[in-house]
Order: C-alpha cells, then sequence, then structure tokens
C-alpha cells in the first residue's frame, strides 16, 4: 500500500503568515492579559488575580466611567446597524441594477471616503461642523433650513450621534462593495427563473435575492460589531483623549487610551488599562459567539 504523502509545503507556506500573526496578535493578546491580572506597589509588580477586574467594574471610581464608556460604544454601534448596513445595502441594489449608467463612477464616490485618514475625516468634519468658520450653517442657510443647525458637536446630547454619522458616511462603502459582490454572485438562472414566475423588480429583490444573500448581510453585521467596538482613532482626532464634552462621546477605545497612557494629569497605569482592554476582548468574543451559535444557525435553518 502506498503511503500518503506529507505535504511539507503547506506548512512552509503558512508558517511565514503564522509567525507574524502570532508576533502582532497573539502574543501582545496574552501579555495584555497577563498584565491585567498584576498591579504595582512601591514600583513592585504583585500579582492580585480578578481584583483589578472588581475595581473596574464596582469601584465607583472606576466603574461610572467603564459603563458610561460601554453604553456609548453599543450606540455608536446601533447607529452602524440601523444607518449604515441598510443604506449599504440600498446602494448596493441600486448599483447592481443592469440599465444603471455610469455604475462604476457611482461606486468610486461612495467607496472613496473609506480609503481616507481618520485624521483627515476628523479635522474636515469638524471645519465643516464649526459654528464659527464651518460651512454647514451656509448650507443649510441656503436651502431655508438654517434653523436646523446646531453645535452638534459641542452638545452632549448631540456629539456621540453626530460622530456615529460621520463614521457610517466614511465607511457605508464597504457594506455596499460586499453586498454589491454578493448580489453578482446570484445565478442568472435564479433570477430568470423568478421572472417567469412573475417576480420582477423590487419583489425579485425582497423574494429572491435578499434571502441569497443572508450570508453576506451576517458578516457584515459581524464585522459592524468588531469595528466599532474598536473605534478610537476618529473619537479621539475629532473631540480629542476626553471624548468631549463631558465624556459623552467617550468609548472604551478612549478610556482605555488614556488609562494606559495617562493623559494631563491622569497618570498611566498599564495594569489597569489592560484590564479594559480585556473586557474589550471579551465584549467582541461573547459577541461574535453569539452571531456564530445564535444567528448563523438560525440564517442555515432559514436557506433550508
Amino acid at each position: 500500500m502506498n503511503t500518503p504523502r506529507k505535504r511539507w509545503h503547506i506548512a512552509v507556506f503558512l508558517a511565514p503568515a503564522v509567525l507574524v500573526y502570532t508576533a502582532v496578535m497573539i502574543v501582545p493578546l496574552f501579555n495584555t492579559l497577563r498584565l491585567a491580572l498584576y498591579t504595582k506597589v512601591d514600583q513592585e509588580r504583585i500579582f492580585v488575580g480578578l481584583a483589578n477586574f472588581r475595581t473596574l467594574f464596582l469601584d465607583p471610581l472606576w466603574s461610572d466611567a467603564f459603563w458610561n464608556a460601554l453604553g456609548n460604544n453599543f450606540w455608536f454601534f446601533i447607529i452602524h446597524m440601523l444607518v449604515q448596513n441598510p443604506i449599504g445595502i440600498l446602494l448596493a441594489a441600486i448599483l447592481s441594477h443592469p440599465r444603471l449608467r455610469f455604475a462604476a463612477l457611482y461606486r468610486s464616490a461612495i467607496f472613496i471616503p473609506t480609503i481616507l485618514s481618520f485624521v483627515i475625516v476628523g479635522f474636515a468634519w469638524r471645519l465643516i461642523l464649526s459654528p464659527i468658520w464651518g460651512i454647514a450653517p451656509g448650507m443649510l442657510d441656503a436651502v431655508g433650513l438654517k434653523w436646523l443647525f446646531a453645535p452638534w458637536l459641542g452638545q452632549e446630547q448631540t456629539a456621540l450621534t453626530t460622530l456615529a454619522l460621520i463614521s457610517v458616511w466614511q465607511f457605508v462603502g464597504i457594506p455596499m462593495m460586499l453586498i454589491y459582490a454578493a448580489l453578482l454572485s446570484i445565478p442568472e438562472q435564479i433570477l430568470e427563473a423568478g421572472e417567469i414566475d412573475g417576480i420582477t423588480g423590487s419583489a425579485a429583490f425582497w423574494r429572491i435575492k435578499l434571502p441569497l444573500i443572508l450570508p453576506a448581510i451576517g458578516i457584515i453585521s459581524i464585522l459592524t460589531f468588531v469595528g466599532n467596538f474598536n473605534a478610537f482613532d476618529l473619537i479621539y482626532t475629532t473631540q480629542g483623549a476626553l471624548a468631549g464634552p463631558d465624556f459623552s462621546t467617550d468609548i472604551l477605545g478612549t478610556f482605555m487610551y488614556r488609562t494606559f497612557f495617562g493623559f494631563q494629569l491622569q497618570l498611566g497605569d498599564p495594569h489597569m488599562g489592560s484590564a479594559i482592554a480585556s473586557a474589550m476582548f471579551a465584549v467582541i468574543l461573547i459577541g461574535v459567539c453569539l452571531y456564530l451559535f445564535a444567528i448563523h444557525s438560525r440564517m442555515r435553518r432559514y436557506q433550508l
């Protein structure tokens, strides 16, 4: 009997990627989890177990800021789910229409903000929405809606929502392109069979295309969840590390940054910062697991 050949070339090709991923992801992750179990007393590192997490969740000096940042993160995510992804699906459905002219131009124009730097986007929108030198008041005045304008980035009630909508504007191209690719992958035979049965226009999208792209929508949802709970850059470049006004735009990323590295009069604490980072990892892991074991199984049952 012939013994099966060992395919060493697979390990050779995978080794560089595995080594790089381990160096930049796995090792820092475990080091962060390790730091969260220690604290520093008189310049000496002492093992305290889960005491840092107990302080983070229960001590009012830390828990108020943590739960505020976590709640802001969830609101940031909800706006993306309710605004960004539906708009992305709608744009993909429109751009995939075979009779639409200049579709490639529209796709490029919508996707361009995605490749822009967070710094550029943050400062640009900060200038646009400025009540002193921004162009937003003038644009609203030109259409008779100046009464709607307010210093949205300067008010606690509207600052976080405004930043979330700016992020939607920047990243709506990603769900659009993913859904667009999923729509193009639908076999023409299925659509032609629907036309024979009289299912055309918007009915074809709701009854044929939408069920077939549900896996792509699920992937977009989990990517949106992970991306929003890792958000930091836009808040930092627009509102600063203090995430003003009065921490109304503070999310877990900015809270962890201030705690780990220190800011202004706040001294850096790598151990508490690692506890916050570990809590972020736990939230993301729980969200992904819920998707894998609940939403994904429902989608498979729906497809069957």
